[in-house]
């Protein structure tokens, strides 16, 4: 039916569904993954919309670009004083973790189902990183969070894990093309990657931030295509120079979050929305690639399921235990970091490389990696909240204001900015007035977060916990404000607090 329509109308109402689809899995629980990979395989050549799709170079370009969009993005969004307590443990998960999730997948495999060592070692190698933007879209729609620093750790872990599985495919790959190519050699170069994208990212990283803090372009939107293209030299440049450009592009994202420049916020922004494009367009296609009635046949549907088994019930547990001994975790919190190993997008991408290599058995992975998606999806992705409070580690979520106005650092906001101040429970302002606490002139209070309200403040509006404020003011003005207001009420607090508040030496 829809090989006969406008391809820009079909492209429209794919795009549409998907995003009712998005609509439609908050509702019912159902992750966001799986149904616009449904959109897709409705469309396709199996389903009512009859497209048949088989570019695979096309789908593998498209999903390379995807991917290292989704990882900038990714980067972006990640605080790097929030994953630095835990930056070890994670990347310890994201690499050593990554091979012996491949390596012991891979030794199942040959073992039990006979599939030769290289082929089984491929075929794990794509299935091996996890997907962490899934576990955290399930566990928001479900209003649960993590307590400790399990976010940070399984957000850090999954960013940074994805490159390692790209160079185990690719170095697999080469192996077949090679035969004679020597384990040591392949290591080598595998780490020469690492390094080189790593370092790469961070020096880019900077590099852009000097960058946009610098540059005065004629129209603030702009600056989003400036973003565009400091991605896309990052991820080039560090491909010539043989480095990883899925590391670099998401290390270089990390230091741009730290980073202060001009229309920081709209740049976030705009790449938070491109990457859910990205996100769409990609699973939209790889579901047109795949033939749903070749997913239960039995030449995938027994592997799939002996692969599923392996992966969530041995493989990861074992290398989660294996790679935080002696890291001060909670056995609890070690089975649920086991449980969350997800697989997303990546691994469909990642197998669309055999494809693209003409691998003997590419068909087959393909297939089997899909199968194990949707299954791990569904399963893990469906169980999150009820393990997670089952463990005792399920927190309410905090979920971040959007706020009905934004501010970005302008050539002409010089050192002021907004910033967000939560009142904790025990702030020794609660309870009090907005005009008893007498703020410094250089600060304004524009908007009080309370629930699922934005009050406008006034000189009567009584402070409750867990109210956020959002204050506009000098950068060190609003520095020493949030010590004031993190001051805890068995400390000396009275009503003309702000002098008291600047500094506390002077409480009585």
């Amino acid at each position: 039916m829809l090989q006969y329509m406008n391809p820009f109308l079909v492209a429209g109402l794919l795009f549409f569904l998907s995003l009712a689809g998005g609509r439609f899995s908050e509702r019912t629980k159902v992750p966001a993954l799986i149904l616009f990979l449904v959109v897709g395989m409705l469309a396709g050549v199996d389903g009512p919309g009859g497209l048949e799709f088989s570019d695979v170079k096309a789908a593998n370009l498209l999903g390379s670009l995807a991917l290292a969009f989704i990882l900038f993005s990714g980067g972006l969004e990640t605080s790097w004083e929030e994953v630095r307590p835990i930056a070890k443990e994670s990347a310890v998960l994201a690499t050593l973790g990554v091979f012996l999730t491949a390596l012991i997948t891979a030794s199942l495999l040959w073992y039990f189902l006979k599939i030769p060592m290289m082929d089984a070692f491929l075929l794990s190698s794509i299935i091996s990183s996890t997907d962490a933007a899934a576990v955290f879209a399930i566990l928001r729609s479900q209003n649960c969070g993590l307590k400790g620093s399990l976010q940070p750790l399984l957000e850090f872990e999954s960013g940074s894990n994805d490159p390692m599985a790209v160079l185990l495919t690719v170095g697999t790959l080469s192996w077949f093309r090679q035969p004679d190519l020597s384990f040591p050699a392949l290591a080598g170069n595998l780490t020469l990657q690492l390094v080189v994208g790593g370092l790469a990212g961070w020096l880019l990283g900077h590099g852009a931030c000097i960058l946009l803090r610098r540059i005065r372009l004629d129209n603030e939107a702009l600056y989003p295509v400036l973003g565009i293209s400091i991605m896309l030299t990052v991820f080039g440049l560090a491909e010539t120079i043989k480095g990883n450009g899925y590391l670099a592009v998401y290390i270089c994202g990390i230091v741009m979050n730290g980073g202060d420049y001009l229309y920081k916020h709209n740049l976030l922004r705009f790449h938070e929305g491109f990457a859910w494009l990205m996100q769409i367009s990609m699973f939209l296609v790889l579901g047109l690639l795949v033939n749903p009635r070749e997913l239960i046949t039995p030449a995938i549907l027994w592997p799939g399921i002996m692969t599923s088994v392996f992966l969530m019930f041995i493989a990861r547990p074992l290398t989660v235990f294996l790679c935080t001994i002696k890291r001060g975790f909670s056995l609890q919190e070690r089975i649920f970091i086991s449980w969350t190993g997800l697989r997303g997008a990546v691994p469909i991408i990642l197998s669309t490389y055999p494809l693209m290599e003409r691998h003997p058995y590419a068909h087959t992975i393909f297939n089997i990696i899909f199968f194990v998606v949707i299954t791990s999806v569904l399963i893990q992705g469906k169980s999150l909240a009820t393990v997670a409070r089952w463990l005792g580690l399920a927190t309410d979520m905090r979920v971040t204001p959007r706020y009905p106005l934004s501010f970005n650092k302008t050539p002409q906001s010089g050192n002021k900015e907004a910033r967000e101040i939560r009142l904790l429970p025990d702030s020794c302002v609660v309870g009090r007035k907005l005009s008893d606490l007498n703020f410094p002139e250089e600060v304004t209070v524009l908007l009080v977060h309370r629930g699922d309200r934005f009050l406008i403040p006034k000189g009567g509006t009584q402070l409750e916990r867990e109210d956020i404020l959002l204050i506009f003011g000098e950068r060190k003005i609003l520095s020493e404000v949030e010590t004031g207001l993190a001051r805890r009420a068995h400390q000396s607090c009275e009503p003309d607090a702000f002098n008291i508040l600047r500094d506390e030496g002077e409480a009585s």
